[in-house]
């Protein structure tokens, strides 16, 4: 049989064609069955920070994590399912037991034990809140004997503070939430954690104020749960995307998160 130029020709487009209408779907799937196994993309998400999620005035959710995994969910074609914690180490938790698939947390070595890493996303300062009227005004008060400082339980600050200080006190609190009422109690005098959390936390207590100063960077990154790390390449590849787009900074900016540093690469 003979196959004339014509038909080659027309053979050759309908390829591209078809590539061009089925070739991105299928990388998407594949994405998605990396990413999102179940088919939908399971978010962990604790309220109070804008680095995972905060809501506006409008009660509208914003956060880094909130809006990242609702931007990986449209981008690999899967539905979205926001599971909520009380905080952070319980997300990293359940990560790890493959319960759930993203979030966004600050991506210690401890942690790198736990859940695989894409490059960081941003980096945030850590800090101090002191309430109203407290008698700390630097850095360089804080270590004194019966100085209780707040942590999140679970924390990089619970693990991190404790070499820091040799006279001060560290006190876990259960949450956010919790430690704003510790300070009212006179539990804790100071809290300690990234600044975007303590500017969220000062907003709710008048005359509030994070001290000058940090003891240190988070560096913000994508945590999935282990075994996937074939799905790191095109996740960092997606990070700097939104990275170069802006979409990063809106988001941040949508947050409010404040104490935001760039992130300093892969």
């Amino acid at each position: 049989m003979r196959i004339s130029f014509g038909q080659v020709a027309h053979t050759a487009i309908l390829a591209v064609v078809l590539t061009g209408v089925f070739g991105a779907p299928a990388r998407a799937d594949g994405e998605a069955k990396l990413l999102a196994p179940s088919g939908t993309l399971r978010v962990g998400i604790y309220p109070g920070s804008p680095t995972s999620m905060v809501t506006d005035a409008a009660g509208k959710p914003h956060g880094l994590a909130y809006d990242l995994g609702g931007e990986l969910a449209k981008r690999l074609g899967v539905g979205i399912d926001y599971v909520r914690f009380q905080r952070v180490a319980d997300i990293v938790t359940a990560i790890h037991d493959d319960q759930v698939d993203f979030t966004v947390t600050n991506a210690t070595p401890a942690r790198a034990n736990e859940v695989s890493f894409s490059q960081p996303v941003l980096a945030i300062e850590l800090g101090y809140l002191v309430p109203a009227n407290s008698p700390i005004g630097k850095i360089e008060d804080i270590d004194r004997p019966g100085v209780k400082i707040g942590v999140t339980k679970g924390s990089t600050s619970e693990r991190t503070l404790p070499a820091k200080f040799k006279s001060a006190t560290i006190v876990p609190a259960e949450s956010v939430k919790v430690a704003i009422g510790m300070f009212g109690r006179g539990e804790i005098d100071l809290y300690a954690t990234n600044k975007p959390t303590l500017f969220e936390m000062s907003d709710q207590m008048p005359g509030a104020k994070i001290l000058d100063g940090n003891w240190g960077l988070e560096h913000m990154s994508i945590a999935i749960p282990k075994g996937r790390e074939s799905a790191l390449s095109l996740l960092n590849q997606w990070v700097t995307e939104e990275q170069s787009s802006g979409v990063v900074d809106t988001i941040r900016q949508q947050a409010g998160l404040r104490g935001a540093a760039k992130a300093s690469g892969p």
